[in-house]
């Protein structure tokens, strides 16, 4: 059973952000039932305003949909300049709190290994 969950999980993508701009994001726990877990970075830039909810909202959807659980462990911004193969990690979420925004720099590097990755728990 142990490695079926693992499976699923290794099916989540780590990173899912926009390809450029400013916009909010949330570090998410994702668990295949009551197993160990993984985290997470979604980030998008139709979700305006309180939009940390809206995403991690819809990631919670389709992670149901895989048979998993999830939990929101903060939020921020991200400004993703990819012309400059730059990503600043900044903020907060005033519904989640603040991420771990270095675990998050920590997944986009792996995910961009060839940006400059950089957080600061300055900034709205």
């Amino acid at each position: 059973m142990a490695e079926a969950e693992a499976g699923v999980l290794s099916r989540v993508s780590d990173v899912e952000i926009d390809g450029d701009g400013v916009f909010k994001y949330v570090l998410v726990r994702v668990r295949a039932a009551g197993g160990p877990g993984k985290d997470v970075v979604r980030g998008h830039g139709w979700a305006d305003y309180h939009g940390e909810a809206d995403i991690y909202e819809r990631t919670a959807q389709e992670l149901a949909q895989q048979g998993l659980d999830c939990e929101c462990l903060g939020g921020g911004r991200l400004s993703h300049r990819p012309d400059e193969k730059k990503i600043h990690v900044y903020g907060y979420s005033v519904g989640f709190g603040r991420a771990d925004h270095s675990v998050t720099t920590e997944k986009l590097k792996a995910k961009y290994p060839d940006y400059e990755v950089t957080w600061a728990d300055e900034g709205y």
